[in-house]
């Protein structure tokens, strides 16, 4: 096995040598789908880790260049081994910038007090109620503009900045696979001049 493809699968994965040198193998010799066996199967990782506690982590701050914006980020993982790296330091930074960025109401959909979603519902269903539509397929539209909604307001679900194609969430859960440990965003707080 040639020892330059694995060091290079190392350093694009962050995977063991053994599971480099074993994807390598699977996918003989090719680099590119040797790291698409590893995200499968670390992402496969990842969802066992999910339920696991996180008592450690770090808070961040980001200010935004001109001073008007900030945000304060606490994200847990499970140890402060995994806490102290730099690359944990950048991805709890990625997740200051997409708040920046995009202003969430809430983590996950399920954060969003329950009044809100309401009030959405309700203004979806005004939009579309007066177009003559059957009351199932209003239903789906009013369902529709509330997963819309949802990818909008809700971190997890938001395109990612630094890569649309995938969510934050699916992001998170990258993490989780690279580090081996469950990774929760815990809160928190976007801060705008005057606002």
């Amino acid at each position: 096995m040639d020892l330059e493809k694995i060091r290079e699968l190392r350093e694009r994965t962050g995977a063991g040598i053994v599971e480099c040198k074993n994807a390598l193998i699977e996918a003989k010799g090719d680099i590119d789908l040797a790291v698409e066996t590893l995200r499968k199967k670390g992402i496969a990782q990842a969802a066992k880790k999910v339920g696991r506690v996180t008592k450690d982590g770090i808070i961040d701050a980001y200010i935004h260049p001109g001073e008007r914006l900030g945000v304060i980020v606490e994200v847990n993982c499970e140890t402060d081994f995994v806490s102290r790296t730099p690359e944990f330091r950048r991805f709890v930074r990625d997740v200051a910038l997409q708040i920046a960025a995009s202003d969430p109401l809430s983590i996950s959909r399920e954060d969003l007090p329950k009044e809100v979603v309401e009030r959405e519902k309700e203004i979806y269903a005004s939009q579309v109620s007066d177009s003559g539509k059957p009351p199932h397929v209003i239903e789906k539209i009013v369902n529709g503009k509330l997963e819309k909604f949802f990818s909008d307001v809700c971190l997890l679900e938001q395109p990612f900045a630094k890569s649309p194609e995938k969510t934050v969430g699916e992001y998170i859960k990258e993490q989780i696979a690279k580090f081996g440990e469950n990774i929760v965003i815990r809160r928190f707080t976007r801060f705008k001049l005057g606002e």
